[in-house]
């Protein structure tokens, strides 16, 4: 049977005291310091994925380590670690690997990584671009947006996904600005986008001012801190947050009922899956990451497909059309770990509509 395994790991310490329950009331310094000592293991064996043209099966295999770990310990550690997970991917009989969270984002996004395997590796980043585009444009339609006339940012531009999300959305907007830590770099794109679409895009550094006028935001940046707050957001805006961890903090859910934040690249897996694994997500449903795998495994597909930080908008056309071939699909909008429903998302239209139409009411109370 054609085969896959997915690396994952605790994104925080909650993850690590989900699983481990004892640990709960530990310290996190001395439970960072056991992780460390932990070896690789095997979480789950995944079943029933199945379409109309292959049936595979899987492994969810951990990689010992926070986020925060993975940023501040040195690299070579990190990677050693990352390896000796994909190594027992190998064992376990897995033909392709996919790196999922901070493991796709250390060092050189894989490359060492897949050099020191004997098997294929992918980031899965080809098919998270093509699923939060797709996730953000349906989103904003429900929120009575089109696309095409609306002011669109994307946040963290000069990245690998940023800046293919960026080339993709250029060839379908008319407003769009690109936001990223380096000047210098968001020029280049901007040029590399005039040149190819023809489209003159805003570029900056500074993220608070180019969400005060967005309607739909994807972001995508390899920050360990939240970067989008409650007083960011235009009334009605849509974010499509892609990072892990989130760039927008959860007061955002808490404090704003009137903007719409759902999380980019969850999909509808083919076949009577079974995860053997709770990571808080409904029955059948994966991120896009993990689809990207699975996807390259049902095709038959065992080389490196995703790798490094130059992802291109071939890659994501590739890897969209044979998604559709094998039957994956945007599965539905979630949001801070909770799927959203049509009736919520009407509730916030509502909510902006009526905020909007307050503020403006206020502005020309003011003018008079």
């Amino acid at each position: 049977m054609d085969n896959f395994a997915f690396i994952i790991h605790p994104i925080d310490i909650d993850d690590v005291s989900r699983k481990f329950k004892f640990m709960k009331n530990w310290p996190e310094g001395f439970v960072e310091g056991l992780l460390k000592l932990m070896p690789p293991m095997k979480v789950s064996h995944i079943t029933g994925v199945k379409s109309d043209y292959n049936e595979i099966e899987g492994w969810f295999v951990a990689c010992p380590l926070t986020t925060r770990q993975m940023m501040q310990l040195p690299e070579a550690f990190v990677l050693n670690k990352i390896i000796k997970a994909g190594k027992l991917a190998e064992k376990l009989g897995a033909k392709i690997v996919g790196l999922g969270a901070f493991t796709s984002v250390v060092g050189d996004a894989g490359i060492t990584i897949a050099k020191n395997l004997n098997i294929a590796v992918t980031t899965g980043n080809s098919y998270t671009v093509a699923t939060a585009i797709e996730g953000a444009k349906e989103a904003a339609k429900i929120m009575g947006k089109d696309i095409k006339n609306a002011e669109v940012v994307v946040i963290g531009a000069t990245g690998s996904i940023g800046k293919v999300c960026s080339e993709i959305l250029a060839k379908e907007v008319k407003y769009l600005t690109l936001v990223g830590k380096k000047l210098e770099k968001l020029e280049a794109i901007a040029e590399k986008i005039l040149r190819e679409t023809g489209l003159s895009v805003r570029v900056t550094s500074n993220v608070k001012s180019a969400l005060k006028k967005a309607d739909v935001v994807i972001t995508v940046t390899s920050s360990v801190d939240t970067i989008i707050e409650p007083e960011d957001l235009k009334p009605g805006a849509v974010v499509c947050d892609v990072a892990r961890p989130r760039d927008v903090s959860k007061e955002v859910a808490e404090k704003r009922d009137d903007v719409l934040i759902i999380e980019g690249g969850v999909v509808e897996v083919p076949g009577d899956v079974n995860f053997n694994f709770n990571f808080g997500f409904e029955p059948k449903t994966a991120y896009a990451c993990m689809a990207e795998t699975m996807i390259l495994a049902l095709e038959k597909r065992y080389e490196n497909f995703t790798l490094g930080r130059d992802l291109t908008v071939e890659q994501v056309e590739e890897i969209s059309r044979l998604a559709k071939k094998h039957g994956f699909k945007l599965a539905g909008f979630r949001s801070f770990e909770r799927p959203v429903t049509k009736k919520q998302i009407e509730r916030i239209k509502k909510n902006a509509e009526e905020k909007l139409k307050n503020e403006k009411i206020i502005n020309n109370d003011n003018h008079c």
